[in-house]
């Protein structure tokens, strides 16, 4: 008699995990493709969408050559204390065991031992890659009109091995701010306030947009961008309800928190806007808001109770509005040229979200029923009588911030030395036939311009 199962797995959580996978990595494309899209001006749709579907086919490449080991592998003893617990051995995950044996990693976000995965490496692998994958696409935002073309693709692949995997091993992966007890439940460290500090380091390296295309911000398309944000909402029912890594009671309460928090945070946004001196409830303020929920309860999705969630939600979405209408006109803000606002709707939120799960992490919710002489696994916030965790949190914080930036500019800094971070103006001046030789709205003289194209392309 055959059996599809080994007796390890569990059919439930194996499709489960491959569902909440594929929501993640429908987030990236088309979500992202779509939603940023629709934002930039119609010359820049086509790059921005090719820039989005080549970073996430690159970082498969590299996840599963050498970076999922990096960042979920056994720890590389570079010296003593920070240092042991500091990068994960690269290696392949190709082979017959790293796609049908049964998953395994010693820690995830900083909560101890856990339930043996029920499902193989395969999954474990696909589920974490399309959270790498979706971390360079975010910050894609900062650098939109006028980044290289090829620059990009070089530098996907690099900060993904060197930024991206060091920051999941030491807060996923079992390395020295997991083993301290820092949690980020599903990414607001490791993914947003990553890619927020990123592409900020990014904007202000390799420069500004060209001024005309700075002054006129209207969206090509808000039809476009409700169909990016619908995606990215729901689909983050993925990203947090996939994260207990089983289809259970904490699954459950991350995927109602997530959707309460983006609520909450969408109607502050709206609100404030509404107050602000324009007084006008635009959709793309909504959108923002959106945004700063679904990042503000990342790191806490399931350690927070439902009025942690609400909470989260709205200081979260009030900080960053102000962050994003009023910080941005000063200091260094209103001299780099982000041009999506993502250090405001992904770095400051995440911040903010992994310094709020320090205060209102809740131990009554369990992430992991004890068994026997094994205890519940939970996180205390500040507020429930634990302030280390808050601490706990900001050393993290101030790591990944610290880390992402120096190491951002110094990667751009090497790939200067061989090709050109952006494009000539003349290329910008044109956009996106000058680059790609296909625009999202092909004209007749764009016929006339163009070399004869293949008979499948004219058709």
């Amino acid at each position: 008699m055959l059996n599809p199962y080994p007796s390890w797995l569990s059919p439930g959580d194996n499709a489960w995990q491959l569902v909440a996978a594929t929501l993640v990595g429908l987030m990236s494309i088309p979500g992202i493709a779509v939603l940023y899209g629709g934002i930039v001006h119609k010359k820049w749709v086509v790059n921005t969408m090719t820039m989005a579907f080549t970073a996430f086919a690159s970082v498969l490449i590299v996840w599963v050559l050498w970076a999922f080991k990096m960042g979920f592998g056994s720890p590389i003893h570079l010296g003593p204390g920070f240092l042991s617990q500091f990068i994960g051995h690269p290696g392949t995950v190709l082979g017959h065991l790293g796609e049908q044996a049964k998953a395994n990693i010693p820690l995830v976000s900083g909560i101890g031992a856990m339930p043996d995965f029920r499902f193989p490496s395969s999954t474990l692998v696909y589920f974490q890659f399309v959270f790498a994958a979706i971390t360079p696409l975010l910050f894609l935002g900062s650098v939109l009109g006028r980044m290289s073309f090829k620059a990009w693709a070089i530098f996907v692949p690099l900060w993904t091995t060197f930024i991206y995997s060091v920051n999941a091993f030491l807060i996923w992966g079992g390395g020295f701010f997991a083993a301290k007890g820092a949690v980020d439940y599903s990414g607001g460290y490791v993914i947003h306030l990553a890619a927020g500090v990123s592409g900020f380091v990014a904007a202000a390296v390799i420069g500004p947009r060209l001024r005309r295309d700075r002054e006129t911000s209207s969206p090509t398309n808000l039809l476009l961008v409700a169909v990016g944000a619908g995606i990215l909402w729901l689909g983050w029912n993925g990203f947090n309800g996939g994260d207990p890594y089983f289809a259970g009671a904490d699954a459950a309460a991350a995927v109602l928190n997530t959707n309460l928090s983006t609520a909450a945070a969408l109607l502050t946004w709206v609100f404030m806007d509404m107050g602000s001196k324009y007084r006008k409830p635009t959709f793309l303020g909504a959108v923002n808001g959106m945004i700063v929920g679904l990042v503000g309860i990342t790191p806490a999705a399931g350690y927070v109770n439902g009025w942690g969630a609400l909470a989260i939600g709205i200081i979260g979405s009030a900080v960053v509005w102000f962050s994003f209408n009023k910080l941005s006109k000063k200091w260094i803000f209103a001299k780099v040229d982000d041009a999506l606002g993502v250090v405001h709707t992904h770095g400051v939120a995440g911040l903010m979200g992994g310094l709020m799960t320090g205060l209102f992490a809740d131990p009554k919710m369990i992430v992991y029923l004890g068994s026997g002489k094994a205890s519940n696994v939970v996180v205390k916030g500040l507020l429930y009588g634990h302030p280390w965790q808050f601490m706990l949190q900001l050393f993290a914080a101030l790591w990944v911030i610290g880390y992402s930036a120096v190491g951002t500019f110094l990667l751009l800094k090497l790939i200067k030395l061989f090709i050109p971070l952006r494009f000539p103006d003349e290329v910008l001046e044109v956009g996106d036939l000058a680059i790609h030789g296909e625009q999202v709205e092909p004209t007749e003289t764009a016929h006339r311009v163009l070399p004869a194209a293949s008979g499948a392309q004219r058709q």
